[in-house]
């Protein structure tokens, strides 16, 4: 059994014969429902019901405006005493929310506003035939007339508003038509670029990572400021005053998006790496000699903030860099396309160790060649049929001719690796992971080789070479 939610009514959906009505599904329509309703000590709830006694009759589209306070004010017909009298209209409004008051005004609740929204009175008069009596008709504009004013003066201030904002927040209106901006505030190449990340993010559910939704500012500028986090390592607080919100809404944001833009950049297209028939689809010229090249191969080290406990300090401690570091396996295609990337791993660990955890060579195959840089001793962990290129060891005094050639084409192919890796540190939240971010500096990591691969090819070889077959 429901009782009848406007307030003063004891109709009960069983006792009763009127209809009973659920609240709209419509935002804007439910809202009004409540303001008409004036219902202050409680709000409806989604088995609320209103019955049909309050709708001009008995309907629903008419909206709840008949009640016990204004059933008294409905109409009111009145002879007229006197003879012909002339065309008169009169209608007086007073406005909701004077102008001059819009900076003052509290933040109070709908329901108060439209209590106090004033009766609006039109007086009409019609003269007749000389002898006939002149009805004098005076009524009230209804309530829905009432609120519907109401709504628009409210969205008018709420525009005005949005626009305010608009004109003092940063937002990413003020860059999409610079690329040379969208570069300096995302590391993304152009505002293309960005739209075709942002379609791939769109109809993501989110879930945001400290449980409430985020709405003050739009999804296009939630990407924008996590871009802007990773490629600027603003702090927070900076953030937060850029786009006119406080702090933790800024750190909501940015862990969101970051696993978001994880999950769907870096799980779902760098889960494996490329054949080598495709890398073969691709091979600039200075890989001839290596051309069942799989993957280059290197580590390197990202600076973090010494940890407060002892035995964090002494596993982070980099022998190589002097300070606390994370250490990461980054492998590439021939043609410099970041292809692999493993989860970060305290600096002191060797990079045999890496290779043999992170599970890099249980997606190669027989006939392979990995190419690596000489401190990769990691021959007798191969699989069968793998190979190895790593510069040659100075056993005697100086390189034999051989020696010589094949250390420095070891290092044209090497050098596409140390180029990538160069690119990625452009993310400068990369130059240092603080403590609170530490947990989730794989995430980061990864996340920013992702990006990096969204940028232009840095071997301009294989364009060349369409150049001259079309020639």
């Amino acid at each position: 059994m429901v009782m009848c939610f406007a307030p003063d009514c004891k109709h009960y959906s069983e006792k009763h014969g009127c209809r009973f009505f659920v609240f709209p599904k419509d935002t804007h329509e439910k809202k009004k429902w409540i303001l008409l309703l004036r219902r202050k000590d409680r709000e409806p709830s989604m088995h609320s019901l209103v019955c049909s006694c309050h709708f001009k009759d008995g309907d629903r589209k008419n909206g709840p405006t008949i009640f016990e306070h204004n059933i008294s004010k409905r109409f009111e017909d009145q002879p007229s005493t006197s003879g012909t009298k002339p065309k008169k209209l009169k209608k007086q409004l007073h406005e909701v929310v004077s102008t001059e008051d819009k900076q003052n005004v509290e933040d109070n609740s709908e329901a108060q506003a439209i209590e106090a929204l004033p009766e609006a009175e039109m007086m009409l008069e019609i003269p007749a035939e000389e002898g006939s009596t002149t009805p004098k008709v005076t009524f009230n504009v209804s309530a829905s007339t009432e609120a519907e004013n109401y709504f628009l003066r409210k969205e008018l201030l709420e525009a005005t508003e949005k626009l305010k904002k608009l004109s003092v927040s940063f937002s990413f209106e003020h860059i999409k038509n610079s690329d040379s901006r969208i570069n300096a505030y995302t590391g993304l190449p152009s505002c293309e670029i960005f739209m075709c990340l942002y379609g791939l993010m769109e109809d993501i559910s989110l879930k945001y990572y400290h449980g409430w939704t985020v709405t003050v500012i739009s999804k296009i500028d939630q990407l924008l400021l996590t871009l802007m986090k990773l490629k600027l390592n603003l702090l927070n607080e900076d953030l937060a005053v850029r786009f006119n919100i406080c702090s933790k809404t800024v750190a909501n944001i940015f862990f969101t998006w970051l696993y978001a833009l994880h999950e769907v950049l870096f799980k779902k297209f760098m889960d494996k790496i490329p054949s080598r028939n495709k890398n073969k689809l691709c091979m600039p010229t200075c890989f001839n000699n290596f051309t069942n090249c799989r993957i280059i191969l290197d580590c390197t080290e990202i600076y973090c903030i010494q940890p407060k406990n002892m035995e964090k300090q002494r596993a982070t401690y980099s022998s190589y860099k002097h300070r606390n570091t994370l250490k990461v396996l980054v492998g590439v295609a021939p043609n410099e396309v970041i292809t692999y990337a493993s989860e970060l791993y305290p600096g002191s660990v060797s990079d045999k160790k890496i290779v043999r955890h992170c599970g890099i060579l249980d997606q190669l195959e027989a006939g392979d060649l990995i190419i690596a840089d000489k401190g990769f001793l990691i021959k007798d962990m191969l699989p069968q049929g793998v190979h190895l290129n790593i510069p040659p060891f100075l056993s005697t005094p100086q390189f034999t001719p051989e020696q010589v050639i094949q250390t420095r084409t070891i290092a044209r192919a090497r050098i596409h690796i140390e180029r990538a890796i160069r690119r990625i540190k452009h993310y400068r939240i990369l130059s240092l992971i603080p403590a609170s971010l530490i947990s989730h500096s794989t995430e980061i990591f990864q996340t920013c080789v992702a990006l990096t691969n969204l940028h232009c090819p840095l071997i301009r070889e294989v364009e060349d070479l369409y150049k001259e077959k079309d020639l």
